[in-house]
């Protein structure tokens, strides 16, 4: 028995039916799929062809479908790309180096699926197969990563194993997709319109990935949210095309689902197993926000504070470090009574340059408003900084430094950098000999400089490409001489030897610092220590840091692997 006509479109080339002799040929029909059929007419170009469809299948619902699929499967492929690319900056550091081999193995990993399309015979059951195995690999891609840095120490196998998997598998989408579409006879289908759709949802993640994914989910739960979403398309293409997918796919997306279900559910308990093997003491706080990831630990009364699992203070020595950072410079100005603290969003520099009666406002820049709430407000890390970021004489302002320095129009008495490490291109800027020349144009003839440098042993060429840095920065009080530099150096245990360097127009070297009571660590004898620097810690011929070279961030990367990778 024949089935009914369901509609007459026009013939393509590459879909006839009909041999040279014009003998009508039937293709095979199976309930609930349509079936194209061609009719004999005298001249080819009057060939028509009939699309035949159950009452139970109406393929504009498919191609509706089709489209509403290409737009979800863009957001979370590139949301994927995106994790991979932020876990291993925050794993393996140098974000611009991770980013860029991200990028690269992910495109070209894409460009090896799209290939392999073509020997996928059933582009429907091949479409639904590539869903739930991206699901599994992309969705379980943050976790895998976490734990292969926690219990493996070997990310990077991992990580670009991963990627290329998922690459290849979201290559395959997009040309499975235009072959379904055109099998189904989509009304007025262009490859274009499935582009476009492809790019919008492109648009979509990448906006909504820092504002919205990163803050609210965190990087594990948004690999399993987004493989969540592949089983989803999945499943409503299983059901869709259920004449055309089997038991064994069914079975496949049901333990899928289950599996990530469960991860997902789990997800807070699988953080909290991967961060107690990564940190050393109980993780009292932890929260992603658009621009890093925050982690607080504790043991006793001893906290430590991580920014992208990088460890940014131990209360039980941070002492030694601010007062390095902050009471040279201060107690070698002669005017101390507008400060300027770029970073320090901890409140433990502020802590120390509140110390001096002489100080009257305190302007602290820091990026992350998280941060700096977290220290105001939170009742066990306030008084680590003695209350200081709630004090009358301080103003907050949430801004990125370079921004802030070039836009506002005081003039400070001192400025101290307490800024991260330079361990990517974003951080290396702001201490580049541009950003040091703006920052030059906010002092005074007798303004007082001073940035934390790193670590002058681990990373030698790095510490003094800073200092080089300075001595090439144009002194804008007198261009006859250049601006005095000295760097010095302290043990901190939690660090190592570190590393700072003071700028001045004026002369700083053979100058005795003015240092408040109370202090833990720095007195005059150690400052006399801390300005000589042993033989190998002595100054090498190196190049000043610039935005067009960041030697900086090369310096800073290879001596921390020469030691410790």
């Amino acid at each position: 028995m024949r089935p009914d006509v369901g509609s007459l479109e026009a013939d393509r080339p590459g879909n006839a039916l009909l041999d040279h002799q014009g003998d009508r040929r039937r293709s095979e029909y199976r309930a609930g799929d349509s079936v194209r059929v061609h009719l004999p007419v005298d001249r080819p170009h009057h060939r028509s062809r009939h699309r035949f469809m159950t009452a139970g299948s109406r393929p504009a619902h498919r191609d509706v479908w089709l489209l509403i699929a290409t737009f979800l499967i863009a957001v979370a492929g590139l949301v994927y790309e995106l994790i991979a690319a932020t876990a291993s900056s925050y794993l393996l550091g140098d974000s611009v180096r991770q980013f860029s081999l991200v990028i690269g193995v992910f495109l070209s990993s894409m460009g090896v699926g799209a290939w392999l399309s073509r020997f996928v015979e059933q582009p429907v059951s091949g479409f639904i197969w590539v869903q739930i195995l991206i699901a599994v690999v992309g969705g379980f891609m943050a976790p895998a990563l976490f734990y292969a840095y926690a219990y493996l120490s070997a990310v990077g196998p991992v990580l670009f194993g991963l990627l290329a998997a998922v690459g290849v598998l979201s290559g395959m989408e997009i040309p499975l997709i235009a072959r379904v579409l055109e099998r189904v006879g989509a009304a007025r289908f262009r490859f274009e319109n499935v582009l476009s759709v492809d790019y919008a949802g492109a648009l979509i993640a990448s906006l909504a990935f820092p504002l919205l994914i990163v803050p609210h989910l965190g990087l594990m739960s948004a690999s399993l949210v987004f493989g969540a979403l592949n089983l989803l398309v999945a499943g409503i293409s299983l059901w869709l095309f259920r004449d055309e997918s089997s038991g064994r796919q069914r079975a496949a997306w049901l333990i899928a689902l289950v599996l990530t279900c469960t991860a997902l559910i789990q997800s807070e308990k699988l953080l909290s197993v991967t961060e107690a093997q990564l940190f050393e003491d109980d993780v009292i706080f932890s929260e992603a926000t658009p621009y890093q990831n925050i982690t607080l630990t504790q043991f006793r009364d001893r906290t430590r504070l991580y920014l992208d699992y990088s460890l940014q203070f131990d209360s039980l020595d941070e002492y030694r470090y601010h007062e390095m950072l902050v009471h040279p410079a201060i107690g070698m100005a002669p005017r101390r009574e507008d400060i300027l603290i770029l970073g320090g969003g901890d409140g433990m520099a502020a802590r120390e340059v509140l110390r001096h009666d002489e100080v009257k406002n305190v302007t602290l820049v820091d990026l992350d408003s998280r941060v700096t709430e977290l220290f105001r407000d939170h009742p066990q890390l306030a008084p680590l900084n003695d209350h200081s970021l709630s004090d009358d004489r301080l103003k907050i302002v949430n801004e990125d430094a370079w921004q802030f320095v070039e836009n506002d129009d005081g003039a400070y008495d001192v400025i101290i950098l307490d800024l991260p490490d330079p361990k990517n291109l974003t951080l290396s800027k702001l201490y580049s000999a541009e950003f040091y020349a703006l920052l030059m144009e906010r002092t005074t003839a007798q303004s007082v400089i001073v940035t934390q440098s790193g670590a002058p042993l681990f990373a030698r060429e790095a510490f003094w490409s800073i200092v080089t840095t300075w001595d090439e920065t144009r002194n804008p009080f007198d261009l006859s001489a250049p601006l005095s530099v000295l760097p010095y150096h302290a043990y901190v245990p939690s660090f190592g030897e570190w590393g700072f360097v003071m700028a001045s127009p004026m002369r700083l070297r053979d100058r005795m610092p003015d240092l408040p009571d109370g202090l833990r660590y720095l007195d005059s004898g150690q400052w006399s220590a801390a300005t000589r620097f042993p033989p190998d810690m002595a100054r090498l011929e190196v190049e000043a840091n610039h935005i067009q070279t960041h030697v900086l961030a090369d310096y800073y990367m290879d001596g921390w692997e020469k030691w410790f990778e």
